[in-house]
């Protein structure tokens, strides 16, 4: 039974992943009807903020209700974490390309085990070690970055990338310091309704109202919401609430795959023979972290720190 439940959480974190990969479906009529980078962050966190909040003071009023003190977390992972990774992300794939735009993304589980063992104590294994190492590789593979890429970039594009995976790390530990006390669609909430205050401040996504006139523009606003923001982030938060973070992290290396099987099955793109490694690599990565044992079942495993 317990194997049974440990699965299912595993299983609920992986498609909270695999929801986020579906974003590139969502944004591409956004980019093609003149909205900004920024400003696509700006509607995920807006539309996301407005149908949690209506839908849960509709159905689970109860859930709205948290502590002024833990405000604090649900704006860092609002605005450090949501908005910046985001807008660092996309600065790379814009600058450079979407292979090391991702690449540089996915050092977040590096980061997430890091801080997870500075402000949760959560020991560094050699499993966690070994799937750090294999999830790392998948995803150079998967986005073409190995095992023959040269990619030329400057140290301001190296940064912002890195910043980008750091960023995206933080959502992670913010999370896990209040998810013990509030569900996961209450986390999800608070941390876009600070987002989406910060993104009203910084963007320009008030002078493209007269572009919600068309109906592909309200389609893919609403998915890039339902879909990829408040499924993907209320499963993983789930995730988190029964996960050490660095596992839930590495399980969430699943997105890139979901990506590049969206372009091949929809988009008619071809699937190299590294690509087939990477994503053989980032599976057995995901498999090698959930092989662990919960940390109340008595057995030890041999640690790094």
């Amino acid at each position: 039974m317990e194997k049974a439940r440990g699965l299912k959480v595993y299983m609920i974190t992986m498609l909270g992943a695999a929801c986020w990969g579906l974003i590139g479906l969502f944004i591409a009529p956004l980019y093609d009807r003149g909205f900004t980078a920024w400003d696509v962050v700006a509607v995920r966190s807006i539309f996301t903020a407005v149908f949690l909040l209506i839908g849960m003071a509709v159905l689970n009023r109860s859930q709205l209700k948290t502590r002024l003190k833990d405000h604090v977390f649900f704006a860092g992972a609002g605005i450090l974490s949501i908005s910046l990774f985001n807008f660092f992300y996309f600065e790379v794939f814009s600058r450079s390309s979407l292979s090391l735009a991702v690449t540089l993304l996915y050092t977040g589980p590096v980061f997430v085990t890091i801080l997870s063992r500075i402000f949760f104590k959560e020991p560094l294994t050699l499993r966690k070690g070994w799937a750090l190492g294999l999830a790392m590789g998948g995803c150079a593979f998967v986005v073409g970055l190995l095992p023959f890429g040269n990619v030329n970039v400057t140290w301001g594009i190296l940064l912002m990338g890195i910043l980008s995976g750091f960023c995206y790390a933080l959502y992670s530990i913010f999370s896990k310091a209040v998810i013990d006390r509030y569900s996961s669609l209450t986390v999800t909430l608070y941390t876009f309704l600070y987002a989406s205050i910060f993104m009203l401040l910084t963007s320009d996504v008030t002078k493209q109202i007269s572009q919600f006139q068309y109906a592909d523009v309200w389609i893919s606003s609403l998915l890039l919401s339902l879909v990829s923001t408040i499924a993907a982030f209320a499963l993983y938060t789930y995730g988190l609430k029964h996960l050490e973070a660095s596992k839930a992290s590495i399980l969430a290396t699943v997105e890139p795959i979901v990506a590049v099987v969206i372009g091949i099955v929809l988009l008619q793109e071809s699937l190299q023979g590294w690509q087939v490694l990477g994503i053989v690599l980032v599976l057995y990565s995901a498999v090698l972290v959930t092989r662990g044992q919960p940390k109340d079942a008595g057995l030890e495993e041999e640690t790094l720190a």
